[in-house]
């Protein structure tokens, strides 16, 4: 509560960029919050879509007088650009980040407020429930809820209240970015992990708390998560080049993995010893796969062991894949 007596203004910024067909789940569970809807701004920050999402937007700013709901131009039609281009014009006491694929429970911004009351915290954010349809992106929800398919980042599985190092999406007191700065253009991806590490350092706290609850649409295909998975892995070099002590050893395995994978292919023609390493590696691999596969199926179904073995396998390859690939693509950014 301020001074007098009423919630802090919060602005909820939304980066999207053509959700022509989930902006309205997306948005509308925005503007159902149960918090004072005079003291809720809304700013959806648009990368230039060229479908009807703006018209939808326009359709439910329309159907929803009471709250303020603007769209902020984002040229360069990434996240952190977005999310900086909306910031400017913020009015809210409190920033919320709520991304285009997600459907935010009726108390998401309630039990922001709330938490960074409660704790003091410089970010707090839930649980990433991952959420699809058919049989392909039920097992990739699963797989991408597991710490086999994720390693440690424990907001897609963890339950009750944790200091963390990052959490999915974020609130944050206003001046939290005047004193650790704005996301980093730079960042396609991993914009959250690089703030994140910025905050922390700087003594920033970071809480996550399954009292923040949303659901987040995942991919619903193979070729679509092997990619989003090849650009965490790509952009995670930036990160690595910029924070060097960000990164944990976890993150080098599944480059490591690719590249005795790649490696082990191509010299075990020529070489007898290679040629057991690398069926070992393999082996090994497929054992540990297999294992957790099982081990989530029989908690969720049996039918999803169908899959479950290929999503993570596109979950390791696409992100060791990419950071092979970033490694190369920023070679020469290593002082910079």
């Amino acid at each position: 509560m301020n001074g007098n007596g009423e919630p802090p203004r919060v602005t909820v910024i939304m980066p999207i960029r053509n959700e022509e067909a989930f902006i309205a789940r997306s948005l509308g569970a925005v503007l159902g919050q149960d918090y004072p809807a005079e003291r809720m701004q809304v700013l959806v920050a648009d990368g230039m879509s060229d479908d009807a999402t703006r018209e939808v937007i326009a359709g439910l700013a329309e159907a929803h007088p009471r709250h303020t709901i603007e769209i902020v131009d984002n040229p360069g039609r990434i996240v952190p650009t977005g999310f900086n281009a909306a910031l400017d014009r913020a009015t809210g006491d409190v920033v919320v980040r709520v991304d285009g694929h997600t459907i935010i429970d009726d108390d998401y911004v309630t039990q922001c407020v709330a938490a960074l009351a409660a704790t003091g915290a410089d970010n707090v954010g839930g649980r990433m429930d991952a959420v699809s349809d058919g049989p392909v992106g039920a097992a990739i929800a699963l797989a991408t809820s597991s710490p086999f398919g994720v390693g440690n980042s424990q907001f897609h599985y963890a339950t009750g209240e944790h200091w963390v190092d990052s959490v999915y999406m974020g609130a944050w007191p206003r001046e939290v970015f005047e004193r650790v700065g704005r996301f980093d253009t730079e960042m396609v991806r991993n914009q959250d992990d690089e703030f994140n590490y910025r905050l922390a350092s700087q003594g920033g706290r970071i809480l996550l708390t399954d009292a923040i609850r949303s659901q987040y649409y995942n991919r619903s295909s193979l070729r679509t998560l092997f990619r989003q998975y090849r650009q965490y892995g790509h952009w995670k070099v930036r990160v690595l080049q910029k924070h060097p002590k960000q990164m944990s050893a976890r993150q080098f395995a599944p480059p490591a993995f690719v590249a005795a994978l790649a490696g082990g292919a191509l010299l075990a023609p020529f070489s007898r010893p290679v040629r057991r390493v690398w069926a070992l590696l393999v082996g090994v691999y497929a054992l540990a796969n297999l294992g957790a596969s099982v081990s989530i199926a029989r908690r969720s179904g049996l039918s999803h062991l169908r899959y479950l073995p290929i999503v993570f396998g596109a979950l390791h390859i696409g992100y060791g894949a990419g950071f092979l690939g970033g490694l190369l693509r920023f070679r020469d950014r290593w002082r910079g």
